[in-house]
């Protein structure tokens, strides 16, 4: 599962991301307003955790745009915004579920899991990517071919989902980078490369070539 944190407060996010990364998830963070409309639509997460109080551009304009672009992702709102009325708005704006600070960890990640599994129940087209036999199962990110899960390692399974999103299609290294290692600002680019080559030979037997394409980056085709 992959999650979009919107959090501009640094130790909050640290904290959430290592503890639903600890439960298997992967996690994308932004910490202002202004991009974070475009990482939303440039990932495509299972959920979206939203702080109302951000820097820039606040985070029901964030919803609202997201929701008037046709993005249907299902949003859960963290703020220490806890009125009433300001549930009510976010709601209206297009929240599916709202929790204020401070919460219980287990909770939310109930609620998250909740919130995708009835989403993908509520609309039948959005369905898990199949490509040349391989299948991400849509809740636990986990990647299938042939029935049973490939033993892929953390990073090669981020590649993986991501290139399994846009089969075909050149996704750019530096894309690739920020949801392979994301918020890891020690890693060298370079490091994009190792995973590819490791996850190039992972899938050989499955039909699918994972190319290069220098200047460009990397795709997913079917071998000839």
């Amino acid at each position: 599962m992959k999650l979009l944190l919107i959090e501009d407060n640094a130790a909050m996010q640290t904290t959430l991301r290592r503890s639903f990364e600890r439960r298997g998830m992967q996690v994308l963070g932004c910490e202002d307003g202004a991009r974070a409309l475009a990482l939303w639509q440039a990932s495509l997460p299972d959920a979206v955790l939203l702080d109302l109080s951000l820097p820039g551009v606040d985070g029901l304009d964030v919803l609202s745009q997201a929701r008037a672009a046709g993005l249907t992702t299902p949003v859960i709102v963290l703020t220490a915004r806890g009125t009433v009325g300001d549930r009510i708005l976010g709601l209206n704006t297009g929240a599916d579920d709202y929790m204020p600070k401070p919460f219980d960890l287990d909770e939310l990640e109930a609620r998250v899991r909740a919130l995708v599994r009835r989403s993908g129940q509520a609309d039948p087209g959005a369905r898990a990517p199949t490509w040349c036999g391989m299948h991400v199962e849509r809740d636990s990110g986990a990647v299938y071919f042939g029935g049973a899960p490939m033993e892929l390692a953390p990073r090669e399974l981020a590649l993986l989902q991501a290139l399994l999103g846009k089969p075909g299609h050149a996704i750019a290294k530096e894309r690739l980078f920020e949801l392979v290692f994301p918020g890891e600002s020690q890693v060298q680019p370079e490091a994009i490369e190792v995973v590819a080559y490791r996850l190039r030979k992972k899938i050989a037997h499955t039909g699918a070539q994972l190319v290069t394409l220098r200047g460009l980056g990397y795709l997913l085709k079917a071998s000839p």
